[in-house]
């Protein structure tokens, strides 16, 4: 499901300066307000630096996971330190490597506003200005690519997870990759009432009870996510 976009404010962080440019004109152009930084402790200090002044937290950042000095999770780990700080902000992995781990470590913050991108696999510019757009508006964006991975390392061992029909797997999937009930419907040719019979079906085999407190949706995901 699309956003109507709007001027948003972004920190990117990649080390690579041509890519970092890249993105930075790329978003400049198109009416945002973007910083660029090179290594997760400048992203850090970015973020900082903008939550004390007037203007506040940036709408989201998108941060690159294996950075200086190490190139190991370092952007990662900034992401989730940001997250521990202001739960509310908004973050998208942009990477190159598909880590089932890292997306799970990342959904641990929190569902809400988060998305994992593969580089090689952003073929145009309108849908990834679209995925930056959803997760700046609290949606989640995940690369089908990491949902694969992930679901391929889901354990048949859950319960809940095994009585799913292959229907509702499906759906499931594209619910992690954060599709709308519409979307859903759309790609798998089905009416949306058959879509929103499928996701009452998860929820119940999920053993996820209606609750005000809790979005069902997120948590059905999860559980998919980190079985």
């Amino acid at each position: 499901m699309s956003v109507t976009a709007e001027p948003l404010t972004i920190v990117v962080a990649e080390d690579s300066a041509i890519l970092r440019d890249g993105l930075v004109a790329l978003l400049t152009r198109r009416g945002h307000d973007v910083t660029g930084v090179d290594d997760g402790d400048a992203l850090l200090a970015e973020v900082a630096v903008r939550a004390a002044s007037a203007a506040g937290l940036p709408d989201c950042v998108v941060s690159d996971i294996r950075m200086p000095p190490n190139f190991t999770d370092e952007g990662l780990r900034a992401a989730i330190s940001l997250r521990g700080q202001y739960p509310s902000l908004p973050v998208m992995l942009f990477s190159q490597y598909v880590e089932a781990a890292y997306a799970t470590r990342l959904l641990e913050t929190g569902a809400h506003g988060v998305g994992y991108l593969l580089k090689d696999r952003v073929a145009d510019v309108g849908d990834f200005m679209d995925a930056i757009t959803r997760v700046a508006a609290g949606q989640t964006v995940l690369d089908p690519e990491v949902v694969s991975q992930l679901v391929g390392a889901a354990s048949v061992g859950d319960a809940g997870l095994a009585r799913l029909t292959a229907r509702e797997r499906e759906v499931l999937d594209l619910m992690a990759q954060g599709r709308s009930n519409a979307a859903i419907a759309e790609t798998l040719y089905l009416s949306a009432g058959a879509v929103e019979k499928n996701v009452a079906a998860i929820f119940t085999k999920l053993d996820l009870p209606l609750d005000a407190a809790d979005n069902r949706r997120v948590l059905a995901v999860l559980r998919y996510l980190e079985a």
